[in-house]
């Protein structure tokens, strides 16, 4: 019965058997490189998968840019072909959720809806001039107050403000209220209902230097201090509650209703419901987030404060640090070094030696994030001797991803007063077995790997589900979160206080290094 055999699939990550008569979640999951569409269970399994790489463009030193337009084009053709792989249609599918890279900024034309200018990226430092001059007028604390951010080029405001400022005639067309501005997961929402919705949520409002996380609105005393006409800007919504109808033929009256920046729907995905519990993504960046509940915790160690998701009305939060480059060093070492063919020959490499024989790899290529918070460090590889060799730089590679995020954890614990007993992960590089063992090491914790780490397209896919009565509370998503493996010091602590001390000695070498 080939029609049988078609749809009876097994996921790769979370292998499970494929039932016609369940419904199921469609998540749309738009990334740094590449967009992605994964159908889940009701289970909370995945059931088919699709993905596209899309350009990226490098202007200038310093500088990101995406094309929109490609964005929508792939993510459309990426969700039609899950659903083709999965053998349903519209009417089998309960609702759409979406996720989405954070800070990425698009402007657009109201009435045909075409792009105004390239996307600028999360990554891209155009604005570190704009930043600085903002702090010397001493409005950083105000910033930091209201939205719980640190005034840094990684926002979108400021880039949306240079959009204004660069782009002829845009800022009278933003005042007349010709275009319209938002991150991608508006930039979806407006392609998915063909231009009839213009939102966003609290989480991805929250990551804009423009919404007092406190009040859950914009904030006109920063959109003027920002100089961006609040006409442009969406709608704010919950993350889970119906925020549209599509219109796309082959996805039409599915509602759309999760939405939710790509760290909190990890969040979400990896179950953390309850104050104190953690999670780390490592992707093209990692990224850190400790729930802290109904209360916005206030850093002293320079992390940020940010919204975490809303529901009903109801909004929680989480402390966050932020790594730039993560995984992403692993394709600098692919790419542009072209020391290894694959992540696996570099874990392949990095297991043949013990250690990086003293090499220390500082990956800031785009700047220093938390704690650090410096558009201007460059990347640096200090310690290298005449025997040091490509395994080496592969290990010191890994090393690298591992103790950036460990000077996350070790911030984030004293922000909260509390010691993880755990630390949940997922993306694409905590498949790597020696990666997950050195961070274990490092901080000296367990490290939990869960059995599908395709937790950021899952935490949208549950927030969709649990707004249409797929899932009936947190409670009910919260069981079908299992351990894959579980990773335990093995490395003793005084070694590993050694290799953090000379990690600190390289980062400071790296720090304020461009002009």
């Amino acid at each position: 019965m080939p029609e049988r055999r078609q749809l009876m699939m097994f996921a790769s990550d979370c292998g499970i058997c494929f039932d016609r008569q369940m419904k199921f979640i469609l998540s749309l999951d738009q990334g740094t490189t590449s967009s992605r569409a994964i159908v889940f269970n009701t289970s909370g399994e995945v059931v088919s998968l699709a993905q596209k790489e899309h350009q990226q463009f490098y202007p200038q030193p310093g500088m990101v840019e995406h094309d929109a337009a490609e964005i929508w084009r792939h993510q459309l053709a990426v969700a039609l072909e899950a659903l083709q792989k999965a053998g349903l249609t519209a009417s089998d599918v309960a609702a759409i959720g979406v996720t989405n890279q954070r800070e990425t900024i698009v402007v657009w034309d109201r009435s045909t809806g075409e792009p105004v200018a390239p996307a600028i990226v999360w990554q891209d430092r155009r604005t570190a001039d704009l930043c600085s001059q903002l702090k010397a007028e001493n409005l950083e604390p105000l910033f930091t107050a209201r939205t719980g951010l640190r005034l840094d080029p990684y926002f979108s405001g400021t880039k949306l403000r240079w959009l204004l400022d660069e782009v002829a005639g845009l800022r009278t067309r933003a005042e007349s209220g010709d275009v319209l501005a938002g991150t991608i997961d508006s930039w979806l929402l407006w392609n998915l209902t063909g231009g009839k919705v213009h939102v966003t949520d609290a989480s991805n409002a929250s990551r804009t230097l423009m919404f007092d996380i406190h009040r859950g609105d914009w904030d006109d005393e920063l959109l003027a201090l920002l100089d961006i006409p609040r006409a442009m800007l969406p709608r704010v919504v919950d993350s889970s509650g119906i925020a549209g109808i599509a219109t796309v033929p082959e996805m039409k009256d599915i509602p759309i209703a999760g939405i939710a920046g790509d760290q909190q729907a990890a969040l979400f995905g990896q179950a953390c419901f309850q104050p104190g519990m953690a999670k780390n993504t490592y992707g093209t960046g990692c990224f850190l987030l400790l729930q802290t509940g109904t209360r916005a915790v206030p850093s002293q160690n320079n992390l940020l404060t940010t919204v975490a998701w809303r529901i009903g009305g109801m909004t929680e939060y989480a402390l966050e640090g932020s790594v730039f480059v993560g995984g992403a060093v692993i394709q600098w070492l692919r790419d542009e070094m072209h020391m290894i063919s694959s992540a696996a020959e570099c874990d392949a490499l990095a297991a043949t030696v013990s250690d990086a024989n003293g090499l220390f790899l500082v990956p800031a290529f785009a700047g220093l994030g938390a704690p650090h918070w410096d558009p201007y460090a460059r990347g640096a590889a200090l310690g290298m001797t005449r025997g040091t060799n490509r395994a080496h730089f592969c290990r010191a590679a890994l090393e690298s991803i591992a103790l950036q995020s460990a000077d996350l954890i070790h911030c984030m614990e004293r922000d909260a007063g509390i010691e993880l007993t755990e630390l949940r992960v997922d993306g694409g590089a905590s498949r790597s077995t020696l990666l997950m063992q050195i961070q274990s090491d490092v901080l000296q914790r367990d490290v939990v790997r869960p059995q599908c780490i395709e937790t950021t397209a899952l935490g949208a896919a549950y927030l969709a589900g649990l707004a249409v009565g797929v899932w009936p509370d947190k409670a009910s998503i919260a069981a079908h979160w299992h351990v894959n493996a579980r990773f335990t010091p093995q490395d003793n602590a005084a070694q590993m206080t050694a290799l953090q001390s000379g990690w600190k000695k390289a980062v400071s070498r790296s720090t304020h290094w461009a002009d």
